[in-house]
């Protein structure tokens, strides 16, 4: 799966939820995906807090198959600026 189908994926999650902070998952040299609020694009811009983590240990977050906080504390996803933006995004993915 690609960076714009999870984008996708992403989307209907966030459509209805009322996130009103701005979020980017960085996947290195795969690509980005920036969620704006409602909004989610695959275009890089500034956020409130930034995911750094592999395309595959994405799709498997955005699946439900990686547990967020044990990513973390694993090491498989760093998170750099606001943390209580990424805590409010886990709610939304997991």
């Amino acid at each position: 799966m690609g960076v714009q189908e999870i984008a996708d994926k992403i989307s209907a999650r966030v459509a209805s939820a009322g996130f009103d902070r701005s979020v980017k998952f960085d996947t290195g040299g795969d690509g980005v995906i920036v969620i704006d609020g409602a909004n989610v694009s695959t275009t890089d811009a500034p956020a409130d807090c930034t995911i750094k983590l592999s395309l595959d240990d994405l799709e498997s977050l955005i699946a439900g198959d990686l547990n967020p906080t044990m990513a973390f504390m694993s090491g498989k996803i760093k998170v750099e600026g606001d943390m209580s933006v990424a805590m409010a995004l886990s709610q939304l993915i997991g």
